[in-house]
C-alpha cells in the first residue's frame, strides 16, 4: 500500500499578552501553513469567541470533503469523456455539541451543480459522483453520513 504524508504548522496567534489566563483573555487565532504555500487564518467558530473574518476548523472540514468530492469527480469525468465547464458546491455540515463541552459532525450534504458540455448521458454523470464519492479520500476517514445532491446542467 503506498502512503502519503502531509505535513501542516499550526501556530497560535492570539496571546493577548497574559496568554490563557482565562477563558476570555486571549483570541482563538492561528495561522496554518504547509510549506510553499500562503497561510490560512484560522479562529474558532463565533460561538466558541472566534473570529468571524478567519476559517475555523469546522468549516475547513466540510470544504477538505467539498474539494476531495469535486476532484475525484472532475478525474472521473476526464476519463469517462465527460467535459465539465463549471463545478459549484453549497456544502453544509451539521455538528452537535455534547452535554460535556465537546461535539461531533452528525453530516454533511455536498450540493454541487456541474455543468457539462456536449451530449453527457445524465445516469452516468450520476453514477460518476457515486464513484467519486467511494474514492474519496476525506469521506472514507470520517465516521458521519456525507451525502451528495448533485444537479446536471447543460451548456
Amino acid at each position: 500500500m503506498k502512503q502519503h504524508t502531509y505535513q501542516v504548522q499550526v501556530d497560535w496567534t492570539g496571546n493577548n499578552g497574559d496568554g490563557t489566563k482565562s477563558y476570555t483573555s486571549y483570541r482563538r487565532d492561528h495561522t496554518i501553513v504547509a510549506e510553499g504555500k500562503s497561510p490560512i487564518p484560522g479562529s474558532s467558530d463565533p460561538g466558541f469567541r472566534g473570529d468571524r473574518n478567519r476559517y475555523n476548523p469546522e468549516e475547513l472540514l466540510v470544504a477538505s470533503l467539498s474539494a476531495c468530492h469535486m476532484l475525484w469527480y472532475l478525474h472521473l469525468c476526464a476519463d469517462a469523456g465527460i467535459v465539465v465547464t463549471e463545478y459549484h458546491d453549497d456544502a453544509t455540515g451539521a455538528m452537535a455539541e455534547t452535554d460535556d463541552g465537546g461535539g461531533h459532525f452528525t453530516q454533511v450534504s455536498l450540493r454541487p451543480v456541474v455543468k457539462v458540455a456536449g451530449q453527457v448521458d445524465p445516469e452516468l454523470a450520476r453514477r460518476l459522483h457515486e464513484r467519486a464519492h467511494h474514492l474519496c479520500f476525506i469521506a472514507n476517514s470520517v465516521n458521519f453520513p456525507v451525502l451528495c445532491e448533485p444537479s446536471l446542467e447543460f451548456e
